[in-house]
């Protein structure tokens, strides 16, 4: 990782010392491609052009370097003008063996008299050697690495799907073949003919008599060749999904961070999902989480640690992304962050509102807040309760049951969240995590609020579930309660839901709205229906919160289409592809899971390989002794502190690299 940084920022400075040369070259390039995948494509929906182009390149003419009419061509030079101008090496690689090649077969042509008495000729060879020249003046500017499987990858699907799709394609040919005197083809004439369809948009169908196929199975084979070359180019040039997940030492060093400057960002405490990297300040002072998703390196909130030593974390983060070729962005930068993040070039779209309650400024008195309570006595008339802890105090069998509820009570089988969401549940390293259990008159279960910390006096929303059978209103009694009960565990401030596009929502509803925002209001309302937008912000502003903007940091407005697409695959919104997190066993699991969350804890707090049932819950100094006894105990036994030799007894799934989400 360091040395791909390095090797970017001493291309940077050639490009500085040769004066804009290089850049100015690999523009060229890029535009190059750019031209002909437009010439291409139009060419072969314009069937006169493609006339023309097809016959300029036969016999004794050629044209320049991938200019061709087709599809599949076009397809072809679209890609590499995309991967050549996210600086891939591979693309750039690819390219120069290509056009060198095409350039040394040009000139050995260009001796033959009948060849190079057309001019066209000359022009394709000038073309093409300027495209060639330009790609040695600006090599320095593709420095973007691939995953290293990808060669091997992209020869095996070349290979593999060309002779899939050229079977299929010769299939199709022979069964819708219409031609009077079919029984003059063989298959292998059919298949030869579905493959050069494959290659090109036509094939001489004089060249093939017994051959007649309609109209829409010539465009089937035509679009199953796009399809193939799609997957080609992406097997070779994909990004490389992820480097240096969180370690045991990268947590640890991130939870002190936290303990110093968590009060900062309410959304720090999230920097602690396991899936997520981390890139260090050089000062070890600050440093930045994200994850890739999509060949998007996603960070969210903001950095951690001392402000000053934010730009430390941020350079090295921007320098590794350009590296792999990844997209830098962030989800949900303060204002504060996103000003640092602007002077390292990343542009700045407000995305929504956090709400933030300060407890000591909350009232349910006054005629505003007559409705939230309301609302809020006829839930408590009903007889519902709700009772707060730390998940540190919560006995393992009944943690154990909160987990189980909680999956129950989850819409679909995916965790989503992940700028502001934990993405697990009850693990042994959350325990200043506080729980909200709301119960009815029965005393039975029926919903259930966890807030992770914010800083020494703060909590922010993460995790909210509620049986369906159960009454309206309760979260928002749990929530109440919380706030007028926060002195129980020294609480000041708290952080809600994310309203996302609250502004629009705010103004499109005020006396004079413009028709664009009112257009824009009616449009979020819309999709409301489907997603949860206008209902959180409804949800917020009944406890008259501070709203404190949130913003979505991008390097090129370009890029906002695949930013936005990772955001939802990382918020789970897209197929469950973000989440790394797993429904919670039951039955018999669900026992062993009660035993090994008991024994964490135990070992947490007793001195190695000493059993002691109420050892637990002792007094907070004597827990982080034995805490460091009992890791001091694993590092003698030659284990990992966290899943060394003690750990051994744990099922596989309720492993260290496993604890995801719900425990």
């Amino acid at each position: 990782m360091g040395d791909a940084r390095n090797a970017v920022e001493q291309q940077a400075e050639s490009g500085r010392r040769s004066g804009g040369a290089s850049p100015r070259a690999a523009a060229f390039a890029v535009w190059y491609l750019r031209a002909v995948a437009f010439v291409n494509f139009l060419s072969a929906v314009w069937v006169s052009l493609g006339q023309d182009v097809r016959r300029h390149n036969q016999e004794n003419f050629f044209t320049p370097y991938l200019l061709t009419a087709g599809f599949a061509s076009g397809v072809f030079t679209t890609f590499l003008a995309i991967t050549m101008r996210r600086r891939k090496r591979a693309a750039w690689i690819l390219n120069l063996v290509l056009s060198g090649s095409f350039l040394a077969l040009f000139a050995f042509a260009m001796a033959f008299p009948e060849i190079r008495q057309y001019a066209q000729n000359w022009i394709s060879l000038a073309l093409t050697a300027v495209f060639t020249g330009a790609l040695l003046a600006g090599r320095r500017e593709f420095y973007a690495k691939g995953d290293r499987s990808n060669p091997r990858l992209a020869a095996t699907v070349a290979v593999g799907g060309g002779l899939l799709a050229s079977l299929l394609a010769g299939v199709l040919v022979t069964v819708t073949n219409q031609a009077p005197d079919a029984a003059r083809s063989t298959f292998l004439e059919r298949w030869y003919y579905g493959t050069l369809r494959l290659i090109s948009v036509a094939a001489d169908e004089s060249r093939f008599p017994g051959i007649d196929p309609p109209n829409w199975a010539n465009v089937a084979v035509n679009v199953l060749s796009t399809v193939l070359v799609l997957a080609v180019f992406y097997a070779a040039f994909r990004s490389r999904r992820a480097v240096d997940p969180l370690t045991d030492d990268d947590e640890k060093r991130l939870r002190a961070l936290l303990e110093r400057h968590g009060e900062r960002d309410s959304l720090g405490y999230f920097a602690l999902r396991r899936e997520k990297s981390v890139v260090w300040s050089p000062t070890g002072k600050a440093a930045v989480a994200y994850r890739v998703v999509g060949g998007v390196s996603l960070a969210s909130g903001d950095p951690l640690g001392d402000p000053e030593a934010w730009p430390g974390a941020i350079a090295p983060w921007l320098t590794e992304a350009r590296a792999h070729g990844w997209i830098p962005a962030v989800m949900g930068a303060s204002e504060e962050a996103g000003t640092v993040y602007a002077r390292h070039g990343l542009d700045a779209l407000e995305l929504g509102d956090e709400a933030i309650v300060e407890v000591a400024e909350f009232t349910l008195e006054g005629r505003a807040m007559r409705t939230v309570r309301q609302a809020y006595n006829r839930v408590r008339r009903a007889g519902y309760r709700v009772r707060i802890r730390r998940h540190e105090d919560i006995p393992a069998a009944e943690m154990a049951y909160l987990v189980e509820r909680a999956d129950d009570w989850r819409d679909g089988a995916t965790e989503r969240g992940f700028s502001m969401a934990l993405g697990r549940l009850a693990d042994p390293e959350d325990g200043r995590c506080v729980m909200l259990e709301c119960t009815d008159a029965e005393g039975r279960l029926r919903a259930l609020l966890s807030f992770v910390p914010w800083g020494p006096h703060g909590l922010s929303l993460d995790l909210m579930r509620r049986d369906r059978d159960s009454d309206n209103g309760l979260m928002e009694f749990m929530v109440i309660e919380l706030l007028r009960r926060s002195g129980e565990i020294g609480i000041t401030q708290v952080s809600l839901n994310f309203a996302m596009f609250r502004s629009v929502f705010e103004r499109g509803a005020r006396l004079g709205a413009g028709p664009v925002l009112r257009l824009w209001r009616s449009l979020l309302s819309f999709f409301s229906r489907w997603w949860q937008i206008e209902s959180l912000y409804r949800a917020n502003a009944k406890y008259r919160p501070i709203w404190e903007p949130r913003f979505l940091l991008f390097e090129k407005s370009a890029d906002l289409l695949r930013i936005g697409l990772a955001s939802a695959r990382a918020e789970g919104f897209l197929g469950g592809l973000a989440s790394d997190s797993r429904r919670p066993p039951g039955g018999r699991a669900a026992r062993r899971l009660v035993r090994a969350i008991a024994r964490r804890r135990s070992a947490r707090v007793a001195p190695p390989r000493r059993r002691s049932g109420n050892a637990a819950w002792g007094s907070p100094r004597a827990s982080e002794a034995g805490r460091r006894g009992a890791r001091a105990g694993r590092r003698a036994a030659g284990g990992n502190p966290t899943t060394g030799p003690t750990a051994s007894g744990l099922p596989k799934w309720l492993h260290r690299r496993h604890l995801e989400t719900h425990r």
